[in-house]
């Protein structure tokens, strides 16, 4: 579920920097200086209110949540955040257009807005990563209900797997793959002289 949420942290970052360096250079109505300074404050508010947003609704449906059932489909990580990043990327393009439009009033902050809302999501992400750190379990939405987002009206409970199900770290992250241990023996080798 997790995944969910981070899928559209990245592109929501990295364009809105784009967006945001893009309007540093043109000067706007108001000028570099004011927008850049009310492109940081509006970063840090985006930042906030999103990291922050229906925290009680993800709560209130990972404490209800039910062990995943033999037919509960669980979607690997990888093709769950590509196919929610190829559902709404005309969203996201609108958002980057619309971000670069305002730098011709206040330079940058549309930029800023955008990647604040991006940090935010991460912030989500690693909050949840946190709780299934925690209680040493993954929360999983059914694909079926994931059009609505991974707290929507569709959505009435969680499943849960171990933490080492699937190919997700806790958090949504890309799960590392653990180096084996090295072999010791007690074996002495001969000497070369």
């Amino acid at each position: 579920m997790a995944v969910v949420v981070r899928a559209a942290a990245a592109p929501l970052w990295w364009l809105g920097l784009t967006a945001a360096g893009i309007g540093a250079f043109v000067p706007g109505l108001t000028g570099r200086r004011i927008g850049l300074l009310a492109g940081a404050a509006l970063f840090v508010v985006a930042a906030a209110a999103t990291a922050f947003a229906r925290r009680g609704r993800y709560t209130e449906l990972a404490t209800a949540a039910t062990r995943a059932g033999r037919r509960d489909f669980l979607q690997d990580r990888s093709v769950t955040a590509r196919a929610w990043r190829r559902s709404r990327r005309w969203w996201v393009a609108g958002a980057f257009l619309a971000a670069l439009g305002t730098a011709f009033v206040l330079p940058g902050a549309g930029g800023l807005l955008m990647a604040g809302a991006g940090a935010g999501l991460w912030l989500k992400a690693v909050w949840l990563g946190a709780r299934e750190r925690r209680e040493e379990t993954l929360l999983w939405v059914r694909t079926d209900w994931l059009g609505s987002g991974p707290a929507g009206k569709r959505i009435t409970t969680y499943r849960t797997t171990g933490i080492a199900a699937g190919d997700a770290a806790p958090g949504g992250a890309r799960r590392r793959p653990v180096a084996a241990a090295p072999v010791v023996t007690n074996r002495v080798r001969p000497r070369s002289s």
